[in-house]
């Protein structure tokens, strides 16, 4: 996260929900979305989580990511020029939660109904996957994610693009998007 402003009304801050499984290009779209509109984007607090633990996180862990990325974002909007980009939110944790753990805690539940962005984006498996240490496990199970995540935006009737091809192919999507939608 760079810093853009130092004065903001976050009430005023579009949060623009960027959502996908493991290796599908999040982290690579908030940050060319960033560039593109001068402003700040939140990194996915589940990466330093387990770069600096050196491992996956146990279940009970879950909320802490999840409270984690919240406090990031909203400390993100104090600097944020219109526009944040948030690489996660707490319902992807929920939905990790529920692939590996078999259910969410109340708390990671009530954080993920709190889906509250001004538009959300999801990222297609369509990038090459890549292995990412421990943090990554495999396409099948990219795929598998992918499919669960679209099943739960449909299910909660949450408007979404979803986002496919190149980077740049990518940005100029959500660009249309975000011009037609929010402009």
């Amino acid at each position: 996260m760079s810093q853009i402003n130092t004065q903001v009304d976050v009430d005023s801050v579009n949060r623009i929900a960027i959502l996908g499984a493991e290796s599908s290009g999040k982290s690579l779209l908030a940050e060319a979305l960033a560039q593109q509109y001068k402003t700040v984007w939140v990194p996915e607090y589940l990466r330093e989580f387990v770069d600096a633990q050196q491992r996956v996180p146990k279940e009970d862990e879950q909320l802490l990511i999840a409270r984690t990325q919240m406090e990031r974002e909203h400390a993100a909007a104090q600097h944020a020029n219109a526009w944040l980009f948030c690489d996660t939110t707490p319902m992807m944790t929920a939905l990790y939660s529920r692939h590996y753990f078999g259910r969410v805690a109340p708390a990671l539940e009530d954080l993920e109904q709190e889906h509250d962005y001004d538009f959300t984006l999801v990222t297609a498996p369509d990038f090459p996957w890549t292995a990412d240490g421990l943090q990554r496990e495999s396409a099948a199970v990219r795929q598998r994610v992918h499919d669960d995540l679209l099943t739960l935006l449909e299910q909660r009737d949450i408007p979404f693009l979803l986002v496919e091809g190149s980077l740049k192919k990518r940005v100029e999507q959500v660009e249309f998007a975000l011009n037609f939608l929010l402009g």
